[in-house]
């Protein structure tokens, strides 16, 4: 993994603390689970499964690491809470692993072609303007040249937003009137960026889901526009989610993956929610890699999605 797979104690410190509501909820709710049992039974697997659909992992899932321990408390006597609670910080870790997705070293890491072109979905008040703000300066603050498309167009406050954080990070922001048609403005900022040799350009799109065919024909148009101008643009199509909405963002995962190809997802705002397990839950039903987590306001709080801590920040401890 190389230098930077290094996990400074600060950002431990953010995740910590940004997962505290989620850890508090399951850990509550698993010490009522086991409650006066001295081995893992039938109730106690019926109450464990309650307490990790109501923290939003998801029904599928949770079945999955039901069916996980229950295989593990058959071949093995387990007699406390604390024990189900390695076991079960064991088996999400596993279940995330198998995801076939690599964590990303970090913001650093090396980008294989210039520029590389990120296309972010989601819908509006996700976080997904802001994500981007954070996104700049982190590949900023790596090193990288990087511009930002303003292909939101259809809503003044986020071209508005979007130019902002252009200011605050430094970073030039390519913009048109409001109406105009995104993929002319994703022209734009592509060419602007090749003639200026950016290392990286991130394209802010509109978030409507009434229609989904209309999403679809916009974002496949952007793309085709991209093409034009870079070679296999855009390298990553990001999906923003929002991780307080529990449930909801599972439907908006499955609605913007039918309108594009999602290769990547976000999911912001964990520090104010007790629904983290939305994250487990959406790793393993859609097989996308989490690639960054929101964990609050500060630039810093935007991380790279790492399965290892993650688990032994909701769970305490090193694995």
């Amino acid at each position: 993994m190389g230098f930077f797979s290094f996990f400074s104690k600060e950002k431990k410190e953010t995740l910590d603390k940004g997962l505290s509501k989620t850890k508090e909820s399951v850990f509550s709710k698993i010490a009522r689970a086991v409650a006066g049992k001295s081995k893992v039974d039938d109730e106690v697997l019926d109450n464990l499964e309650e307490v990790l659909i109501t923290s939003d992992v998801g029904v599928e899932t949770t079945l999955k690491i039901i069916e996980r321990i229950e295989k593990r408390a058959a071949a093995e006597k387990y007699m406390n809470a604390q024990e189900l609670n390695m076991i079960l910080r064991d088996e999400i870790a596993a279940l995330l692993t198998e995801n076939n997705s690599d964590d990303v070293d970090d913001f650093e890491a090396p980008i294989t072609k210039k520029p590389y072109v990120i296309m972010v979905v989601g819908v509006n008040g996700v976080g997904k303007t802001t994500t981007i703000g954070k996104l700049a300066y982190q590949f900023k603050k790596a090193g990288k040249s990087v511009y930002l498309g303003a292909a939101d167009t259809f809503r003044a406050a986020a071209v508005e937003q979007l130019m902002i954080w252009g200011e605050r990070v430094g970073v030039p922001v390519v913009k048109q009137k409001m109406g105009s048609d995104p993929a002319s403005v994703a022209f734009d900022t592509l060419s602007s960026a090749v003639a200026n040799h950016a290392d990286v350009v991130i394209i802010d799109t509109a978030g409507r889901l009434h229609n989904k065919v209309g999403l679809m024909n916009e974002l496949t148009k952007i793309k085709n526009v991209m093409k034009k101008v870079v070679s296999g643009a855009p390298d990553e199509v990001l999906l923003v989610l929002d991780g307080s909405t529990g449930q909801n963002a599972f439907e908006q995962a499955r609605q913007f993956t039918l309108a594009t190809e999602v290769t990547a997802m976000a999911v912001t705002k964990l520090d104010g929610t007790a629904k983290g397990g939305v994250v487990i839950g959406i790793s393993d039903q859609f097989k996308i890699p989490v690639k960054y987590i929101g964990l609050g306001e500060g630039m810093e709080d935007l991380q790279v999605f790492r399965k290892k801590e993650f688990v032994d920040s909701l769970f305490g401890g090193n694995a």
